[in-house]
């Protein structure tokens, strides 16, 4: 039998309140050392193809988080980890930040208590409770402007804060509908013309857009569609904006520091948020689980035309 030569990267896989992230455990692209921003930069650079063949069709999906673990710059972390997905590089995600503890336990790297996780835009911290759940310290986060009012084609004038928590995104209340699962087609199209509205607004550089409406699950503050990047929802109530969403509570007085909130996501999965105030901004804490759900090895056969993904 006539072996071919293949590529082998090893992945593991979980998901956290429902959000897929694919983590790179061995046979990722050689970065080298240094901080993570540079060494995504040089991902970004120079190894695209591997974000793609990770995430893409036909091994992944629009929905799939890729996550490189990577050796952190800093020597008081446990892991570095550069986040990605079908379109690009991400800067700080919650939910990846769980489903990569999630991964580390279960290859038994770490045991419950607290690990430093450095990633392009800072170092968290992440706590693995004995029962499997995950809080995170997230980055600094803020609001930068309040009521910001575009007019969005085919739908009218729609208001919301532009806020960073890890990502820059767009909140904007629903109208005060329910959001529902069956919907996902035009709250998909709602949101990409808002962002698209936003970005040629002064605000270029948001990403994701989260729409609020009435929550459906008991205990729950509110419920939430967000739209990522490459036009995919957020299965989860999505870490990065649960912190933006935070950061908004808190600037307008609506959220005491240490209170709890929790976000319910647009399949009926929650997050609980707190968090405290550092000057002008606030130091979020998100807490969620994560199951792993496959290990698996993928082959890139270079025989293949689509060994380095379909492309957009």
């Amino acid at each position: 039998m006539m072996t071919r030569p293949m590529r082998r990267i090893s992945v593991v896989d979980s998901h956290t309140a429902g959000e897929p992230t694919r983590v790179i455990v061995a046979g990722g692209p050689p970065l080298g050392a240094g901080p993570l921003a540079e060494q995504r930069e040089r991902f970004r650079r120079d190894f695209d193809v591997y974000r793609s063949a990770v995430v893409n069709e036909p091994r992944g999906s629009d929905v799939t988080v890729g996550a490189l673990l990577c050796e952190p710059a800093d020597p008081s972390c446990t892991a570095g980890v550069i986040f990605f997905n079908n379109v690009g590089y991400l800067g700080m995600c919650g939910h990846g930040t769980i489903g990569l503890m999630a991964t580390l336990a279960y290859l038994g790297r770490i045991q419950p208590g607290e690990q430093r996780i450095e990633t392009p835009v800072g170092v968290v911290t992440a706590t693995l409770s004995p029962d499997g759940a995950v809080t995170i310290t997230n980055v600094p986060s803020f609001r930068q402007a309040k009521s910001v009012a575009v007019d969005v084609p085919g739908v009218g004038p729609v208001a919301g804060d532009v806020a960073w928590g890890g990502n820059w995104f767009f909140l904007t209340e629903h109208g005060g509908q329910e959001l529902r699962l069956a919907e996902v087609e035009h709250l998909t199209d709602l949101a990409w013309r808002i962002r698209q509205a936003v970005n040629a607004n002064g605000f270029p550089d948001v990403d994701h857009v989260e729409l609020f409406g009435p929550p459906s699950v008991p205990g729950a503050n509110s419920r939430n569609f967000v739209l990522c990047p490459g036009r995919a929802y957020d299965r989860s109530p999505c870490g990065t904006g649960t912190s933006a969403k935070l950061a908004c509570l808190a600037a307008d007085g609506k959220l005491a520091e240490g209170e709890t909130w929790v976000q319910e996501s647009i399949i009926g999965s929650t997050f609980t948020g707190s968090y405290r105030r550092r000057g002008q901004e606030i130091l979020p804490t998100i807490t969620g689980s994560a199951f792993v759900s496959a290990e698996a090895t993928l082959l890139l056969d270079e025989r293949d035309p689509y060994r380095w993904g379909i492309r957009q």
